[in-house]
């Protein structure tokens, strides 16, 4: 009866929500599936007319709430633009809009792909939007953005990326108010904040949270051959059982990393007694030794998984493939750090033979390797290494990182999803938006290189790419496996696998196009107050209330402290003054002494010469020594002077090099003796004889060591008139004086601390705005900014020049318009203007690049003139305080030059090495489509009436072939 009675109320439930509802209802009819309560919150909020942000773990289908918003739109009859941070998710969420709406209704932009640009919904990249808005002069742009009534920003958390992360607040900040946005967001720790903020700027917005991962997510760690559960369980009396660590994984790794310095001290004791060349030391531990697990996994099979006769030696990568096969756990990421790994990898596992597909599998691989792949010249098949490549996709193993060529990426991804490749060895790149979801991710090492050292992963970038792990509605669970190496610690990993904190910081900042773009659009008042409103400031803004709080406490405490160190005598506050400046004037004096001894002991050491007897007045080395060589005309890496070390051998029978830190003042040469012509230093007998002879001179006897008197604290005259001062101040007098100069010194060191939490605060308080005025005043300089006039005072208007500017976008956008009206690349033929081009975008991977070869005449001229412009243009970034720009890499100028003469993909990869710059195939893509944006926006700005323009158009025409036009439409 009960039943019953619930089934007619669940059904009265329903069909309200539906009443109240109707488009969520029409929407969740499509579904095949019922949304969460944390989805359908997010949809409610959409439909009563709410801005939402949606935080959310990966893989838990926060796009929901994203295609609800097409649904909307289309139901309105209004606009919805879906944006994305990469091309790869922009294509991906288009092929999937595609198939639900139809290819009439969906279009596509990203930098190098238009598809039906004027549809109802436009899939894009993030830059597409923030460059429609700032289209003030392109009609067609502003009739996309007509009835335009959403816009989904699909991974949100992306404005805090360094680089690109500025484009976010821009779009958000200046969208028409009536738009609605979407934010959908990785799980952030303070997605309340992003969500205070954006109330701020956007009005009514709704903030749904949802922390709980759909499908579970279960944490390992392999040691050798052997699997362990990251977490166990230990019972507490009379309560639910306590999450640790799991005991025996401490117990087996700590037995493990004993045996590891066992043996690893056993193989080089039985190193040190081998012969040197012919398995000695060097060769033991190359072969055994390393811990390195990105190198030594991936040995092939006959890595071990146990103590070697050079220590631990991880499984490797097929051992690991095999691991998982068997336990169940494949499709796996396995994650790399690193390009070259990725790719060998690949290579290790197709050695070995590893086999993942069936043989019905390897005719539909075939089929789709064929779709994304139909368009490459046959020619350049063999260069890109696509056979190698597909026997291993064949195999059901892949490699992805950004070195790849975007074809063989976007089948990858394509394959992967559909379970026909089940391994695929990636850079972190992968974590971030692509929709490419496993059983199992593998982390070979939790260290990674960040472009400037290796650095260790954060709890937030450690769940990220874990997240990938557990694919929703085919897993009932996701694992994460960690391969053990000596010297992880069970339980650090532990804690960084159950930490979940991942804060979302701006990375936005004020640069030159987006300068003068605010102040074309809004003006330079509103430009400011636009800027004041970002999301940077807010949090800086935040973090202001905070010292405020501090420097309000320590202004009670300063009151404390004035009042203890009160003195009935007099003032004690400029008695304690008097006592810290004498304090001050004697280190002053003490550092000038120190430095004046060094540098006398310095000078005293270049006179030294061969056969003269010192005195080595202290350290291990007391005595006196005979020097053999002076050590006098060295050079320095500078090209200064070195430091002059003499090579000398003491009474003591030592010989060494002695350095000015070894005496504290000028060196006392005692006498000399009688050198052989050859002093082999290195030889026993040698040293002997001569502290022998030194001992036999007799220079050193009646000695007494002692330090040379010069002048210091005691004839320094205003140190005398300040302790007479002290002296004669009335505190000096006072019983309590040093409990009141106790006190006093606390005040001090207090405000010492004040003041600098003041000066944080100055800092940090309209810091954007001050950056921005920074520079306009270096824009206004160099003519790209020029005062608006009587009729508006303090406003500015952009020139001509600053209008082109306006169009410019990139890295290096105020460098390619100096260069542009500095006619620095006039009379380029168009290959040689490409190979010029080249210099603004490409960022050489080496920072010990050699020097690059270049295209002789035109191009070394032009690249002369350019890099003389950023260096002018550099000084000036300096002077005031502005963003600076890029130095041009010339590394890319000479494949570029020759790609664009017409040679082949085969020419220019080979001539990239032999010029010392080796380049794969998927990075020469990458960055001519960078080198071809950029021709196109030269060419638009430039216009097809003057030469550059001209040229920039014929450019673009001639790189725009082969491999590098493969895919774009």
């Amino acid at each position: 009866m009960n039943g019953s009675a619930a089934d007619p109320a669940a059904a009265y439930a329903a069909a309200k929500a539906r009443a109240a509802y109707p488009r969520l209802a029409e929407f969740t009819g499509l579904m095949p599936f019922d949304l969460d309560p944390f989805q359908r919150e997010a949809c409610e909020a959409l439909e009563d007319g709410h801005g939402v942000l949606l935080c959310a773990p990966t893989g838990a289908g926060k796009t929901v709430a994203g295609e609800f918003a097409v649904h909307l739109a289309l139901s309105e009859g209004r606009k919805c633009f879906y944006t994305t941070p990469i091309k790869a998710l922009s294509n991906q969420k288009y092929a999937d809009l595609v198939a639900r709406y139809g290819a009439d209704t969906v279009g596509l932009l990203t930098g190098d792909t238009a598809v039906n640009g004027d549809a109802q919904v436009v899939v894009m990249t993030t830059e597409v939007l923030r460059n429609m808005i700032y289209a003030d002069s392109d009609k067609a742009a502003n009739r996309r953005l007509d009835h335009l009534g959403y816009v989904v920003m699909d991974e949100i958390h992306y404005l805090a990326d360094r680089f690109r992360g500025a484009v976010w607040e821009e779009v958000i900040l200046q969208l028409p108010e009536h738009v609605a946005v979407v934010g959908l967001s990785a799980t952030v720790s303070n997605a309340e904040e992003f969500g205070d903020w954006l109330v701020e700027v956007r009005g009514d917005t709704r903030v749904v949270v949802d922390e709980h991962r759909p499908v579970p997510l279960w944490q390992h760690m392999m040691v050798g051959n052997r699997l362990f559960d990251m977490f166990g369980e230990r019972s507490t009396p009379g309560g639910p059982g306590e999450v640790v660590v799991d005991p025996e994984l401490v117990r087996y790794t700590r037995e493990m990393a004993r045996r590891d310095v066992t043996t690893s001290r056993g193989a080089d004791r039985a190193g040190d007694r081998g012969p040197r060349g012919r398995g000695g030391p060097q060769r033991g531990r190359s072969r055994g030794g390393r811990t390195d697990s990105t190198a030594v996994v991936g040995r092939g099979p006959r890595g071990g998984g146990g103590p070697s006769r050079g220590g631990f030696r991880p499984p490797s990568r097929v051992q690991v493939i095999d691991r998982l096969d068997r336990e169940g756990l494949l499709p796996a990421i396995t994650f790399v750090f690193s390009r070259a790994g990725c790719d060998a990898a690949v290579g290790q596992c197709v050695r070995a033979g590893v086999r993942l597909t069936v043989p019905e599998e390897v005719d539909e691989i075939r089929r789709i390797v064929e779709k994304h792949t139909g368009d490459l010249p046959q020619a350049d098949l063999g260069v890109l290494g696509y056979w190698e490549w597909r026997e291993a996709l064949e195999r059901g193993v892949a490699a992805h990182h950004a070195g790849l060529l975007p074809a063989f990426k976007e089948t990858v991804e394509e394959l992967f999803v559909a379970g026909l490749v089940r391994c695929v060895f990636a850079t972190e790149t992968l974590a971030l938006g692509i929709n490419m979801p496993a059983r199992t991710v593998v982390l070979e090492r939790l260290v990674k290189y960040n472009g400037e050292a290796h650095v260790d992963l954060t709890p937030g970038e450690y769940t990220q790419l874990t997240g990938r792990a557990g694919r929703r509605g085919i897993d009932v669970e996701g694992h994460a496996v960690v391969l053990w190496t000596p010297g992880m610690d069970p339980e650090q990993v532990g804690g960084l696998a159950s930490t979940r904190t991942y804060p979302l910081r701006s990375s936005f900042r004020p640069v030159y196009n987006m300068s003068v773009n605010l102040v074309g659009r809004l003006g330079t008042d509103a430009a400011r107050e636009l800027l004041e409103r970002s999301f940077g400031q807010f949090q800086a803004d935040r973090s202001v209330v905070g010292l405020a709080r501090r420097i309000d406490r320590n202004a009670e405490a300063l009151e404390g402290y004035r009042e203890a160190m009160t003195c009935h005598l007099g003032d004690f506050a400029e008695y304690a003054d008097l006592r810290r400046r004498i304090s001050d004037r004697e280190k002053s004096l003490r550092r000038q002494n120190t430095a004046a001894a060094r540098d006398e002991a310095s000078e005293s050491l270049r006179e030294l010469r061969p056969g003269d007897v010192i005195a080595v007045p202290s350290g291990k080395r007391a005595g006196i020594a005979v020097v053999l060589d002076p050590g006098v005309g060295a050079v320095s890496a500078g090209g200064r002077d070195a430091e002059v070390r003499p090579l000398v051998c003491t009474e003591d029978r030592w010989a060494g090099r002695l350095s000015a830190a070894d005496f504290p003042d000028a060196v006392e040469v005692l006498g000399r003796i009688r050198l052989p012509k050859r002093v082999e230093h290195r030889s026993p007998q040698v040293r002997r004889d001569l502290a022998s002879s030194l001992r036999a001179s007799r220079l050193g006897e009646g000695r007494v060591a002692g330090r040379r008197r010069r002048p210091g604290v005691q004839d320094d005259p205003e140190l005398s008139t300040l302790r007479r001062a002290l002296r004669a101040h009335p505190c000096h007098g006072c019983d309590d004086r040093e409990a009141h100069a106790r006190w006093a010194e606390r005040y001090a060191r207090l405000e010492r601390e004040t003041e600098a939490l003041r000066q944080k605060v100055r800092a940090t308080t309209h810091s954007l705005a001050r950056a921005f005025d920074r520079i306009r005043a270096l824009l206004a300089e160099r003519g790209y900014l020029v005062p608006a006039g009587e009729t508006a005072p303090g406003e500015e208007e952009i020139t001509a020049h600053g209008r082109i500017l306006a169009r410019l976008w990139g890295e290096s956008d105020l460098l390619a318009a100096e260069c542009l009206r500095h006619g620095a690349w006039d009379g380029l033929e168009p290959d040689e203007l490409a190979a010029v081009v080249s210099a603004l975008v490409y960022e050489s991977r080496r920072d010990d690049a050699p020097m690059p070869r270049l295209p002789p005449g035109p191009v070394s001229e032009a690249l002369e003139r350019t890099v003389r412009l950023w260096e002018e243009l550099d000084a000036d970034q300096r002077r005031h305080k502005a963003e600076r720009t890029r130095a041009p890499d010339l590394a890319f100028a000479w494949p570029m030059h020759r790609w664009a003469r017409g040679e082949s993909l085969a020419q220019v990869l080979e001539a990239a090495e032999r010029n010392g710059h080796e380049l794969s195939a998927g990075d020469f893509v990458r960055w001519t489509r960078q080198v071809l944006d950029l021709l196109d926006q030269i060419a638009g700005v430039a216009g097809r009436s003057s030469a550059v323009g001209k040229a920039a158009h014929r450019a673009s025409g001639a790189v725009r072939r082969g491999v590098v036009a493969a895919g774009m439409q």
